[in-house]
């Protein structure tokens, strides 16, 4: 078994969930981690046994002795914090997305592949099992020719406090102002729910239509430092490669849905409906004679492994890199030509 040694870059949130991840991977040691605030950094060490700590990616890079990079720095600096670690030629997962423009999106997944390492962003939905699932009956054929979709990423965080209070906490405010970085729920989630959608189609989106809606959510639209001026909620109509049409819903105001994401897909032999709401994943399908009845059954869906499980694969030469910077970077065009289409009034654009 060919031993990693991996690098954590960022130490909020999610870095816990990846050193967990990765720690549980036999062969894989995390050997070290990067965050300018030394004092995070040092507890983020002791919490998960990391020996060496780094407060800047030159130095981690003057260092060397590390094979990939695990990026769960915020949207912003994956472009300016990934770009080096290519070119010292390291393999890097990084989080969704993969960067703020499709412009350096672009020039990520060419520099990733002139590089020749591993490189795959996370688009953690792509370890549902009933996407999987869908996926690979769509590419057989299961449902024929796709003509009709529908698909929606539901959030309420903005209706109710089970995540943390929006309006008191820095790690919601800071998504709904655009001078923190943020793009919104249409870069938020919307990349999930664009990936969800043409990823079990098996089709690009060829063109796009948007409307996005920001609401009034306080007094004068600030809160402090945080000026809410980012999109809170966010409708599309795509055409895909075929010609099939669909439409594509985020937004954060949908009271009663902590976290769901739903897909319906309509074929002409077949649909399929996939969804993942409380955190548990479900495929049912229609297909064969049943369309005639409209008769609707549960598919079984097996277990997936995990992003961390697959990137190192993918070092180790035991499966593919995906989904790839290729593929971030693609979906971040998309987002782009939407947000475009938004600033002129939903006006139908190419992708």
């Amino acid at each position: 078994m060919q031993p990693v040694r991996l690098l954590i870059l960022g130490t909020g949130g999610m870095a816990k969930n990846h050193a967990e991840g990765f720690a549980a991977i036999p062969g894989v040691t995390v050997v070290a981690g990067i965050d300018t605030r030394a004092e995070q950094l040092a507890s983020f060490q002791q919490a998960h046994n990391i020996p060496h700590g780094f407060a800047s990616v030159q130095d981690a890079i003057a260092w060397g002795e590390f094979d990939a990079v695990t990026n769960v720095t915020p949207d912003a600096a994956h472009y300016p914090t990934t770009m080096p670690f290519l070119a010292a030629g390291k393999h890097v997962l990084c989080e969704k997305p993969l960067a703020t423009n499709a412009a350096h999106a672009e020039e990520m997944a060419a520099a990733a592949a002139k590089a020749g390492v591993v490189n795959m962003v996370n688009l953690s939905y792509r370890n549902v099992a009933a996407l999987q699932q869908a996926a690979r009956m769509v590419r057989e054929g299961a449902i024929g020719t796709i003509r009709h979709f529908e698909a929606s990423y539901l959030q309420s965080w903005l209706t109710q406090p089970a995540w943390g209070h929006w309006d008191k906490e820095s790690q919601w405010l800071w998504r709904l102002s655009t001078a923190h970085g943020s793009k919104g729920v249409l870069g938020d989630v919307g990349i999930h729910i664009l990936d969800f959608a043409t990823f079990i189609a098996g089709m690009d989106a060829t063109e796009v239509s948007c409307l996005l809606q920001t609401f009034d959510k306080a007094p004068g639209g600030r809160i402090g430092e945080y000026t809410l001026d980012a999109n809170d909620s966010a409708t599309m109509q795509l055409r895909l490669a075929n010609g099939a049409l669909g439409t594509v819903a985020a937004t954060r105001f949908a009271t009663g849905h902590l976290n769901d994401l739903r897909l319906r897909l309509y074929g002409q032999t077949g649909g399929l409906e996939v969804r993942y709401e409380n955190q548990v994943s479900q495929l049912r399908a229609c297909l064969g004679a049943d369309i005639q009845t409209g008769t609707w059954h549960d598919v079984d869906c097996p277990a997936v492994p995990t992003v961390y499980q697959r990137f190192i694969a993918a070092i180790r030469g035991e499966g593919p890199a995906e989904p790839d910077f290729a593929r971030g970077a693609l979906l971040q065009r998309l987002l782009d030509r939407a947000e475009a289409s938004a600033g002129e009034a939903g006006k139908l654009l190419k992708v």
